[in-house]
């Protein structure tokens, strides 16, 4: 009988109990019921309680005020950040004044010559044709300043994240160290990098260079240690059996079949430097992004799209000519190539030489005057400006405020801010900041693991600790309304682009403009359309975010598995069956993948809205850079870090849970 009972076997857990998410959410219950009793009785409101405030403004502006007396004086200053500084200034005023010597004719005949000899004569002529249209618009002299500016970043951030890659490509350790230092770097909002570099280099093209270099080298060093660590196998171990070192096998096998991962990272560096190039003019870096943030400070719209044509139109060159160049890697050259190359090159200088000559008289009448050629020809330039104002006022008479039946897009914004808006920020701080902090816990956990779980938590608890709370929250409730919009249009036009070759095919254009658009313009249309406020940050958020959203949902369902649609459908399974029943659930990952990039996105964007009247962390860090008052906005900036982490913790699930997802 005890041999009977010592073998009776153990009783089983139920079913439901074996699933991870039910057992966690147990145990939040558990904890919940356990501490939410006497946090409700110590701390009823909503608001974060004074006493676990610190305030760091005192010595933020005392550290402040101990750089800027010391900037010119100190070792560190003048024997280390002064020559770095100084290095800086130079190479962007050497590109700068090359691109100015080569004129207007010279860099276009440049430009399209690299664009041929990388991906053919329709891309040059499109290069071309974008390169005139920046002069005919009057921004020739902007433009050049912003290009000599990339040049100088964009180079930087290639060899600080070349260096960056190689070390965590050849090494597990380094790898494992620089991993969520460079995850980190990538979810945070363009804004969060202006104010520590203000605060070291001041403001001018020095810190406009570094924070751009600071933005863009993460994705370079990701993907070259993605291309280091992905060769082939057989290839490298094919290659140490001749004998060869390991500085040999890097140089002969690494590096070349890690080209195309290489040139990615180029791709997105450029595209990456270019959109913070642009936002950087906040802090005095000059071209065309200081021309679009002057004129959306007094709400010129047309000469804010003056200069933002200009910007559109290097992204999208920019973007198809690393893109083109990427396609090609592996193709034979072309037999009369050399000989074509050389004809070329002999063309565009005479070109530039001809275009320097017609220039030289007005350069002359210019230096005689003691002014600066602008070398493009003023009778050449256009005004759109007045127009497009024109246009605008038109808009605002007419579609602002004067639809019949629908109301205007004033309204509709008015509608926006009032039943969506502030009731999200309202209820958001109406809740116990405790339960906040239980809530991000719980979702955090409940996608990922308790580290992620505890990072959020931890993020989310500091900015109450720096004592912006309330202004992280209104922030917060912009960006959860503008993701709930966001997603509910990428989710609809993906699975439209996805069941649909023509659908797909009619997006892919519109798509590859809009992802390439830096942030800074989709402020201009949203202003004409929407006025300032917070419905127009929120409005400009979505339509950046949204062509991620749709890519990434459209090729998640595209590579579901085709035998499992032919299986449901042999069963007799509708279309909206097959979405519901097998599409949906197995491209899991890719929807949390877009839920994901959604939320870093349009953070990235809300924040920017603080120029447009967004308010929140990002009026406040705009509004520490135009008083000067760094300690405001490092303490805003720091805000903007752990929002954007906690929303990122929270959205992005462990590869172990999204394998099983798959």
């Amino acid at each position: 009988m005890a041999t009977v009972t010592a073998n009776a076997p153990r009783t089983a857990l139920p079913g439901f109990l074996k699933q991870p998410v039910v057992r966690k959410l147990l145990l939040l219950a558990l904890a919940a019921a356990v501490l939410v009793p006497p946090a409700a009785a110590r701390w009823a409101s909503g608001s974060w309680p004074g006493a676990l405030t610190v305030d760091v403004s005192g010595p933020l502006t005392k550290v402040s005020d101990w750089i800027i007396d010391n900037r010119d004086s100190h070792p560190l200053f003048l024997h280390f950040l002064g020559h770095i500084s100084n290095a800086v200034v130079i190479c962007v005023r050497a590109v700068y004044l090359v691109l100015l010597a080569a004129g207007w004719a010279g860099v276009t005949a440049a430009a399209s010559l690299v664009a041929w000899r990388v991906a053919g004569p329709r891309l040059a002529a499109g290069t071309g044709v974008a390169f005139l249209a920046c002069g005919f618009l009057g921004m020739w002299v902007p433009t050049m300043q912003t290009l000599a500016l990339m040049v100088v970043a964009v180079l930087a951030s290639v060899v600080v994240g070349v260096l960056l890659g190689l070390a965590a490509g050849l090494s597990d350790r380094l790898d494992r160290m620089l991993r969520p230092v460079l995850d980190t770097m990538q979810v945070l909002p363009a804004f969060a990098y202006l104010l520590p570099v203000v605060l070291v280099f001041g403001i001018g093209v020095p810190a406009a260079v570094l924070a751009t270099v600071v933005y863009a080298a993460p994705p370079m060093a990701r993907l070259t240690a993605l291309g280091l660590r992905g060769a082939d196998k057989e290839v490298l171990e094919a290659v140490e059996s001749l004998g060869t070192t390991a500085r040999q096998r890097l140089l002969t096998a690494r590096i070349p079949l890690a080209r195309g991962e290489l040139l990615l990272g180029l791709n997105q560096t450029i595209m990456m430097a270019l959109s913070m190039a642009v936002i950087a003019s906040v802090i005095g870096a000059g071209g065309l992004g200081d021309r679009v943030y002057q004129a959306l400070a007094s709400v010129d719209v047309g000469a804010a799209l003056a200069a933002g044509i200009p910007i559109v139109l290097l992204a999208v060159v920019l973007d198809r000519v690393t893109g083109a160049a990427g396609e090609k890697l592996g193709e034979e050259p072309h037999p009369n190539g050399r000989r074509l190359w050389l004809y070329a090159l002999a063309g565009t200088v005479a070109v530039a030489v001809a275009g320097r000559l017609a220039g030289l008289p007005q350069a002359l009448g210019f230096a005689r005057a003691g002014g600066t050629p602008t070398d493009w020809p003023d009778a050449w330039a256009l005004n759109i400006s007045e127009p497009v104002n024109r246009a605008v006022d038109w808009m605002t008479d007419h579609l602002y405020t004067g639809v019949p039946v629908v109301g205007g897009t004033a309204d509709w914004a008015g509608h926006f801010t009032t039943w969506v808006l502030d009731p999200v920020r309202d209820g958001l701080l109406w809740l116990p900041w405790w339960s906040v902090l239980l809530a991000v816990a719980a979702l955090a956990w409940l996608i990922g693991t308790w580290r992620t779980a505890l990072t959020a938590v931890l993020a989310m608890a500091a900015i109450g600790v720096l004592g912006v709370w309330k202004p992280s929250l209104d922030t917060l409730s912009q960006v959860l309304a503008a993701v709930a919009v966001t997603l509910v249009l990428g989710f609809a036009t993906g699975i439209a682009a996805a069941r649909s070759d023509r659908v797909e095919r009619l997006l892919r254009p519109v798509l590859d403009v809009f992802q390439t658009m830096p942030q800074f313009v989709y402020l201009i249309p949203v202003v004409a359309l929407f006025g300032v406020g917070r419905a127009p940050a929120v409005a400009a958020a979505v339509v950046y975010a949204l062509p991620a959203v749709v890519r990434i949902t459209t090729q998640g369902l595209r590579q579901v598995d085709p035998a499992a649609l032919e299986s449901s459908r042999s069963l007799g399974a509708t279309p909206a069956q097959q979405l519901r029943q097998v599409q949906l659930p197995l491209a899991r990952p890719a929807l949390l993948l877009a839920v994901n990039q959604g939320v870093v996105l349009v953070l990235a964007v809300v924040i920017i809205g603080g120029l447009v009247g967004g308010g929140a962390l990002g009026y406040e860090v705009v509004a520490g850079l135009a008083r000067g008052d760094l300690a405001t906005g490092l303490v805003a900036g720091a805000a903007i870090v752990c929002l954007g982490l906690m929303l990122d913790r929270v959205t992005q699930p462990t590869e172990r849970r999204a394998k099983k997802g798959a």
